[in-house]
C-alpha cells in the first residue's frame, strides 16, 4: 500500500522523481501535514455517498484523503506539468478524475452533470492558491452551482474578511458578497510551517454552507451588489459621500439623501457599520428613488 503523500519525505521524493519545480506565479505550496488534512476533511462534513470538487490538487495530498472517504473526486489542475504527477500519485484511486483546466474558464455545470449522479450531494474542498482565492470563491457562489458547501484553505486574513460582522475592521464588500450566498465559518488556523515551500502568512480553513435562499431579499441583485461595493470604495467617507462619488454622481445627491431617509439610515454613517439587511433596504430605496429621478 502506498504511503500517504502529505509527509515531508514522500513529498520530496515525488518532486524529485518527476523533476518538478514549483512556480511562484501559480501559488504552489504543498501540504505536508496529515493532521491538517484530516481537519479539512472533517470540517467539510461530507459523507461516503457525496461527490467532491477540488481545485488545485498539486501533487494530490488532499485529493488522496478525499478519495478515501468520498464517492468521487473531480479535481481541476491548471498546471499541465502536474497531470502526469497526479496520474502517478493517485493511481490507486479509481474514483478520482483529474481535469487539466483553469476552473475559472471551465464549464462547471457541464462537468458536474457529466461526472456526478443526478441528485448527488456535491461539496467543494480545496487548498486554494492565494492569488485567485476571491475570483474562484465568487464564481462558485455567483454561478449558483449546486454545491452543498465550500470548504477551503485560504489566507487567514481573507477568511477573517469573508466571515466578518458589521462594525469590525475586517467587514467589507467581500463579507457581504460571500454571506449573501452562504453562512461563513472559520474552522481551523493553519501555520505556514505545514507547507513546502512555506508561505509568508498563516492560512485558515473556511467553511461556506450554501444558503437555500440568499441572506436578504432585494428588488435587483446586481444593483444591491453595486450599492454595497460603492459604499466601501473609501472607508473614510460617509455612506452618502461614497454613494454620490461611486454610484450615481453629484446630480443624484438629493435622490440618494431621500433613499437613505426612506431606509432609515443616517447619511453620516460609514459603510462598515451597515448590516446586510440595512444594505438591502438601502438598495431597494435607491433603486426606486433613482429610477424615479431618471424618468
Amino acid at each position: 500500500m502506498n504511503k500517504d503523500i502529505a509527509t515531508p519525505a514522500r513529498t520530496n521524493a515525488i518532486l524529485k522523481k518527476h523533476g518538478f519545480t514549483l512556480k511562484k506565479s501559480l501559488g504552489q505550496n504543498f501540504l505536508i501535514d496529515l493532521n491538517i488534512l484530516a481537519k479539512i476533511v472533517e470540517a467539510s462534513g461530507f459523507d461516503e455517498q457525496d461527490g467532491i470538487v477540488e481545485i488545485g490538487p498539486g501533487i494530490g495530498a488532499l485529493t488522496e484523503q478525499l478519495a478515501k472517504k468520498a464517492d468521487k473526486v473531480v479535481a481541476f489542475e491548471i498546471d499541465g506539468r502536474l497531470i502526469p504527477v497526479l496520474e502517478d500519485t493517485l493511481s490507486a484511486y479509481p474514483n478520482v478524475k483529474i481535469i487539466h483546466s483553469d476552473v475559472l474558464k471551465a464549464d462547471l455545470p457541464g462537468v458536474l452533470d457529466a461526472e456526478f449522479s443526478k441528485g448527488q450531494a456535491i461539496h467543494v474542498v480545496a487548498n486554494l492558491p492565494y492569488y485567485v482565492t476571491t475570483p474562484i470563491l465568487m464564481k462558485l457562489l455567483e454561478d449558483r452551482l449546486p454545491f452543498k458547501s465550500i470548504t477551503v484553505m485560504i489566507q487567514a486574513e481573507v477568511a477573517e474578511r469573508i466571515a466578518a460582522k458589521p462594525g469590525s475592521k475586517e467587514y467589507g464588500a467581500l463579507s457581504i458578497a460571500a454571506q449573501y450566498y452562504a453562512e461563513a465559518k472559520p474552522m481551523v488556523v493553519v501555520p505556514a510551517s505545514v507547507f513546502v515551500p512555506q508561505p509568508r502568512v498563516d492560512s485558515s480553513v473556511l467553511k461556506l454552507t450554501i444558503r437555500e435562499k440568499p441572506l436578504v431579499e432585494v428588488i435587483d441583485e446586481r444593483w444591491f451588489f453595486d450599492v454595497f461595493h460603492a459604499s466601501f470604495a473609501n472607508r473614510r467617507k460617509t455612506i452618502l459621500n461614497n454613494l454620490v462619488h461611486n454610484l450615481a454622481g453629484k446630480d443624484a445627491k438629493a435622490a440618494i439623501e431621500q433613499a437613505l431617509s426612506e431606509a432609515g439610515i443616517d447619511p453620516k454613517r460609514r459603510g462598515e457599520t451597515l448590516s446586510p439587511q440595512e444594505f438591502a433596504r438601502l438598495s431597494d430605496a435607491l433603486y426606486s428613488t433613482l429610477r424615479k429621478a431618471d424618468r
